[in-house]
């Protein structure tokens, strides 16, 4: 009798985990069947989704429930604690699978070729992320120290450091924010965060929701300045086409004519600024120089020579 195709899978994540319930629904899971092992290399399975949401989006991390089902299948094996290549080898892997699937996923931050990144206070998001998310790779502690702080990026990582930072630490606990970052944040002593995006609000990569959950807070105030607020040909078509970036552009303009409030901490939204330099002093960062953009007619920037620090 032929024994069922025999495939392993590096990395316990979400991609992994599709890729296992891809398998099982394509013709290889047809007579005589398909076994799947999937090596993991921390203890819990669910990579970014356990280690890369933040604790405050109880709905992403919902899913999860679906993932589970796939590891629930009798064909699917989990072994964590198992990392790749030092427990295990390619050549092992070939030699006991017909097929091994690497879903290993981004471990790292791309590096950010501006002046002063180097300096201490920079940070990459993906280390901060894993602090607020209880990584065990990742030290128990992060030094909060700055009342201002800025973050560059408009993708929902930026989103996700910034409220954070923004929210007080109690406003978490109905979440499964972990008990020492929970108590790191309530020594968090940032009463500004500034977020800095080089193009503009129609080329904001920030899912709507994702945006709009900025307001919910009764401690931020979001602000962006109407001059920010701008469109050229190429950004008209792009709201024209997409309904997402459309929906970000509105929830942006109309923050950026109301009045600013009252809450006490304060969220700014920058667009049109692209960072140029990291600014230190005794080896530590203490400012951010930025240069002035404008569109160039196709959704596209161009710097003017302009700078803010």
């Amino acid at each position: 009798m032929p024994r069922p195709l025999r495939v392993a899978i590096v990395g316990a994540g979400p991609a992994g985990i599709y890729a296992a319930d891809a398998l099982l629904k394509s013709e290889a899971a047809a007579a005589p069947g398909v076994s799947i092992d999937i090596f993991e290399r921390m203890p819990a399975p669910f990579g970014l989704i356990r280690y890369g949401v933040a604790p405050d989006h109880p709905r992403i991390k919902g899913i999860i429930t679906a993932l589970h089902q796939v590891l629930d299948k009798p064909q699917v094996r989990l072994f964590g604690n198992v990392d790749y290549p030092n427990d295990i080898s390619l050549d092992e892997l070939h030699a006991f699978y017909d097929a091994v699937i690497f879903s290993t996923g981004a471990t790292a931050d791309r590096a950010l070729s501006i002046p002063g990144v180097e300096l201490d206070g920079s940070y990459g998001a993906a280390d901060f992320v894993s602090w607020y998310d209880g990584h065990p790779d990742v030290p128990r502690t992060w030094p909060l120290e700055a009342e201002k702080v800025a973050v560059l990026g408009v993708g929902n990582v930026a989103l996700d450091v910034a409220r954070i930072l923004a929210k007080t630490a109690d406003e978490l606990l109905p979440t499964e924010i972990p008990a020492n970052v929970h108590d790191g944040l309530k020594a968090n002593k940032a009463v500004e965060v500034h977020v800095f995006g080089r193009r503009g609000p129609a080329q904001a990569k920030f899912s709507p929701m994702e945006l709009r959950e900025l307001d919910h807070s009764p401690n931020i105030e979001v602000i962006v300045n109407p001059e920010d607020i701008d469109y050229d040909e190429g950004s008209i078509t792009t709201r024209r086409s997409n309904k997402q970036a459309d929906m970000v552009a509105k929830t942006l303009e109309n923050w950026a004519i109301r009045d600013i409030g009252d809450r006490p901490h304060k969220l700014f939204l920058h667009f049109f600024e692209s960072p140029s330099e990291i600014l230190g002093e005794d080896g530590k960062v203490v400012g951010l120089r930025t240069e002035r953009t404008e569109l160039d007619g196709t959704g596209n920037v161009k710097g003017t020579g302009q700078f803010t620090t």
